[in-house]
Formats: structure tokens, sequence, C-alpha cells
């Protein structure tokens, strides 16, 4: 991990003054009960019931989420735009390709105009680690980040989903051991796995 990252994540630009999630940029460095908190609210939504998915199809009314992939994606998107909808989100799936940084606009300006149309959340995927930091350090305390993959560095959400998965499947996984195989030098989603689990 580049110096500048380690930096990133001493300085936990993804939590608030009062320790609550503002972004959600990396695993490592929170708390195990933060992790663990994160996994009791998604057991809330993993519920087939029609009367509690009813309940939370208004939680994001009026809120808009920016899907921002400059890496593609099948499922990880699709998941987030699914999720935002039936949050009650407004969802825009952005075509990158089509986006004036292919014209030399920086992400931060392409991030900065979006802002200013009132988008509250922004999914980001890029190729490049850091930009979802990079992003979080640099817009207003209302708008939140979330990591959906940089380059070789992380990949929060799938780590806490493969965790969710565990969980439902072993109950408690804190006395499991785990192997993780393939090129977990260059996975952001071993290495995020491996700081979830520790």
């Amino acid at each position: 991990m580049s110096a500048e990252l380690r930096s990133l994540h001493a300085s936990q630009s993804q939590l608030g003054a009062d320790g609550q999630l503002l972004h959600f940029l990396t695993v490592e460095g929170l708390h195990k009960q933060k992790l663990l908190d994160i996994l009791n609210s998604a057991r809330q939504f993993a519920v087939s019931d029609p009367k509690v998915k009813k309940q939370h199809a208004s939680l994001l009314d009026s809120h808009t989420v920016v899907n921002l992939f400059f890496e593609d994606s099948t499922r990880t998107r699709t998941t987030f735009e699914i999720a935002g909808k039936r949050l009650g989100a407004s969802v825009i799936n952005l075509n990158t390709a089509r986006l004036s940084t292919k014209k030399g606009e920086t992400v931060l300006d392409t991030v900065r105009t979006l802002e200013a149309m009132d988008t509250d959340i922004f999914v980001v995927r890029d190729s490049a680690s850091g930009t979802a930091h990079l992003i979080a350090r640099h817009v207003p305390a209302h708008v939140h980040i979330i990591n959906a993959g940089d380059g070789r560095h992380a990949h929060p959400t799938q780590a806490m989903l493969d965790m969710f998965t565990i969980r439902e499947s072993k109950g408690d996984f804190s006395q499991l051991r785990f192997a993780i195989v393939g090129d977990i030098l260059h996975s952001r989603v071993a290495r995020s796995q491996i700081a979830a689990l520790q």
C-alpha cells in the first residue's frame, strides 16, 4: 500500500466526529463493532417479508445516488442500482465513457458538478487506488461516498457481503479459519476480506 493510502487510513476520513460512518471507503481501521453493526443492519434488509420491504421502500426518498463506475462492473453496479431503487432513491448510472473526464475534466470537477445538482451519495469504482478516498476528502458533510472497488486497494462492500454470507451460513465466524486462494497480492477483495476478518 502506498504511503498516501496509509495516511488516508490513518486519518479515518470515513468517520464523522461522532464516530459514525460518513463514507464507506475501506474496512481497514474500522473497529470490529462497527463492522458487526454494518452486518446487523444488513440483516434487517435481507428479509423477504413484503411488509418489511415496504417499510424500507422510502428510506432514501428525496435522495439521489450516482453510480460513478470508471471501471467495468456487472454485479456490483447492478446491485447498487437495485438497492438504491428498492430504498426509494433516484439512481443515476453514468456512462463514464461519455463524461467530460474524457475531455480533461477532473474526477473532482465531475463530482462537484453532480453534487451541485443535489446528489447525496456517490458509489465509486475506479481502476486507480484511492479515488473514493480523494473524493471523500473534497465533498461536503451531507454527501456520502461508497467505495465499490479502487484499483488493487480495497473493495469494502464485497468484503462485507462475504462476511454477511459466512455469518448467515456459519453463525459466529470468530472461531473459523479461512483460506483465500488466488492472486491475493493484487486482489482488492482479498485485501478487504483479510482486514474484515482480523
